[in-house]
């Protein structure tokens, strides 16, 4: 199965209902500091939203609550790695995507056979301080002579007008946060992103 190569990240199922409709085909929920139940829940939502529309669901991080509910897709964070049980990851029949920085975090996440590579933040981030300021499109295209035939993701500071050169430097998948959650008329950025990514 391919992915999409239009991959926006929401923290509220509520954005799920929103631009689900909107033709989004691969999508990831990341809930933060909320109580298990609410996140248990939030997941059930969107894993329901995600197959009436067919969409591919990715839920971030929270990979026992996903395996609870019979999902089909986690994205790891690095540190999320140190405590997550990639054998019952996997025994559940969950694919997996991993965030990557450097050199060392891409052997570590290559080690893990996994189902797409992220590379973060491609350009300045607004939505997180970290201590990569920007990658830039040099390193996605070597990224992409390093993963191979893994799906390579950008992610920091994408918009649309950016997509292009990201797709071009090797990206095989975008993805959006800011650009659309921030913007002030997202469901029509969204439309934006549908026609420029497919």
């Amino acid at each position: 199965m391919t992915l999409d190569r239009f991959y926006p990240i929401f923290d509220d199922v509520a954005w799920l209902q929103r631009m689900l409709p909107l033709g989004v085909k691969l999508v990831q929920l990341r809930v933060k500091d909320q109580p298990d139940q609410i996140v248990a829940q939030q997941i059930a939502q969107a894993r329901d939203l995600c197959r009436e529309y067919g969409a591919t669901l990715v839920i971030n991080d929270y990979w026992q609550a996903a395996i609870d509910a019979g999902c089909d897709w986690v994205h790891l964070g690095q540190e999320d790695l140190d405590d997550a049980d990639i054998p019952a990851i996997r025994r559940a029949g969950i694919k997996l995507g991993l965030s990557t920085h450097d050199h060392e975090e891409l052997h570590r996440a290559l080690a893990l056979d996994p189902d797409y590579v992220a590379l973060g933040p491609v350009y300045p981030t607004k939505l997180k301080q970290m201590k990569w300021h920007q990658q830039g499109l040099e390193k996605l295209s070597e990224w992409k002579g390093l993963v191979g035939d893994i799906p390579l993701v950008a992610i920091g500071g994408m918009s649309v007008e950016r997509a292009a050169g990201a797709f071009e430097a090797g990206a095989d998948i975008v993805s959006a946060v800011t650009d659309i959650t921030w913007n002030d008329a997202p469901e029509n950025r969204l439309r934006e992103w549908v026609v420029a990514t497919r």
